[in-house]
């Protein structure tokens, strides 16, 4: 592709390239350039990439996009923003692939991952849609899985798998959006046709730093959507109302444009009834919790924004299966108590897990927790209040602590933990924390091991060492019977 064509709608503030140059590829890691190609540098947190010019154009860079002025006589692009840049380029490179599907867009704290999935499942049943997933756990294309480590890929990345997904025939991409990606510019020029806000709580403060800051990343999606979902019974809905310059669907549990009535929680999911104008559908989902009903409502509100009605919504929910490591029931034969797995790792999702559960637990409910390391040490004391408040028995662990000690994050969870507020043992090995709570578990008790969900992996030290709390529940019972 010509170096004109690459820098088509980018902001070019000065260029002593040739606009005539074929370029084969695009890199912004310089370990990975090839001969010919363009390099990207970009001013990272961690380094910035303009300090590996040289070495991309000993490996055989023919031009350099940068945001600051190269002091070496080379063949650069001046650009106004290097990591829209980054984006623009990846746009343009693999031919605006999502100008040929239907873009949805999921952002929020919490219900990210349930509800993409979910709604993946409803395109699937009521579109007969071939549809990529872009998310937490996996991408997907189709039944196709492929493995990431960020919620949302870097923009090139992104648009490369945009690409993939646009030539595999999918009709429809749904996407988790993270905070990172859209202050980051990894969505840097995609247009969502929908885009959906769950709910606003707090983490990613060490990036962030407020909450102010963290609730005007998410806000910002809605500045470049065509309609929109909006929960209008979180805290922070205002915001996101003001920037939504489109047709939105306002949902509630309560009273809104999109509303549940009737709502019936039990063990073994949830049922309730969806009320949209005039339009009414029974909604019975396999999957219990009251967060349920917010993913639901969020689900249906986007499958209306598209012209899928309520009772094909409803239909299609029915049958829909719950998402790994959400509120996840790991098999516990030949044992009179239950164990439950989820990703609950923010202060406001380790009390919808605990307190949903609280609603269908005939025992005592037994809760497993940690806080990760590198990650916003304000949490951690509010999760431990939440965490010995809500459970009968709090047992504080370790979660992926990274390159903390793990007793030091344990130390600040406490800090938030009064002895009025319930009982509560430290147990900082994660694995002996699983099998102390199965030890003490009696009849109809619930066991929830929050944190880890999906993962099958624990962090020690930027070491990640497997850990599969499936498989250590599965152990144990075997321990026991042996």
């Amino acid at each position: 592709m010509k170096l004109r064509e690459l820098l088509h709608e980018i902001r070019v503030l000065e260029c002593t390239a040739d606009l005539e140059l074929d370029i084969p590829n695009v890199y912004y890691d310089s370990r990975k350039v090839t001969e010919g190609s363009l390099f990207v540098a970009i001013s990272g947190f961690a380094a910035d990439g303009n300090r590996f010019i040289p070495m991309a154009l000993q490996k055989g860079a023919a031009v350099v996009v940068t945001a600051k002025k190269p002091e070496q006589d080379i063949p650069y692009v001046l650009v106004e923003n290097d990591r829209l840049a980054l984006a623009m380029l990846g746009i343009n490179f693999y031919g605006h692939p999502v100008e040929d599907m239907t873009l949805i867009g999921v952002t929020g704290t919490n219900g990210k991952t349930s509800s993409t999935l979910l709604l993946k499942q409803v395109l699937e049943t009521c579109l007969n849609a071939k549809v990529g997933l872009i998310g937490t756990m996996e991408n997907l294309i189709g039944d196709e899985v492929i493995p990431t480590e960020r919620t949302t890929p870097e923009s090139f990345e992104l648009q490369g798998l945009f690409a993939r997904m646009r030539d595999a025939g999918c009709t429809h991409v749904v996407m988790e959006v993270s905070s990172h990606a859209i202050t980051l510019d990894r969505v840097g020029g995609v247009h969502f046709d929908v885009a959906a806000f769950t709910n606003l709580t707090e983490d990613h403060l060490d990036f962030h730093k407020t909450m102010d800051a963290y609730c005007d990343a998410k806000a910002e999606l809605f500045a470049r959507c065509g309609k929109a979902v909006i929960n209008v019974d979180d805290n922070y809905a205002h915001r996101m109302l003001a920037k939504a310059a489109c047709p939105t669907l306002r949902t509630s549990a309560y009273d809104g444009d999109l509303y549940a009535k009737d709502v019936y929680m039990h063990a073994e999911g949830v049922a309730f009834t969806a009320v949209c104008g005039e339009e009414t559908a029974e909604v019975k989902l396999p999957i219990p919790g009251k967060f349920t009903v917010y993913n639901a409502l969020t689900v249906i509100g986007i499958a209306k924004q598209l012209g899928i009605s309520l009772a094909q919504c409803a239909k299609a929910l029915e049958t829909a299966r719950g998402v790994k490591g959400r509120i996840e029931v790991v098999p516990t034969p030949e044992t009179d108590y239950s164990v439950l797995i989820d990703y609950a790792h923010t202060p406001d999702g380790l009390e919808n897990v605990l307190t949903s559960v609280k609603d269908f637990c005939n025992g005592r409910l037994i809760a497993v927790f940690g806080c990760g390391g590198d990650r916003d040490p304000m949490k951690r004391p509010i999760m431990g209040e939440i965490g010995v408040k809500c459970a009968d028995i709090a047992i504080i662990t370790s979660d992926n602590p990274r390159t903390e000690d793990p007793d030091a994050i344990i130390e600040d969870i406490l800090k938030g933990v009064k002895p009025e507020y319930g009982y509560y043992k430290v147990v900082c090995d994660r694995r002996a924390a699983i099998r102390y709570a199965m030890d003490i578990a009696e009849k109809d008790d619930i066991i929830v091991l929050a944190g880890k969900g999906h993962e099958t992996y624990q962090e020690i030290n930027g070491v990640k060492y497997h850990l599969d709390e499936r498989e250590e529940v599965a152990a144990h019972l075997e321990e026991l019977r042996n």
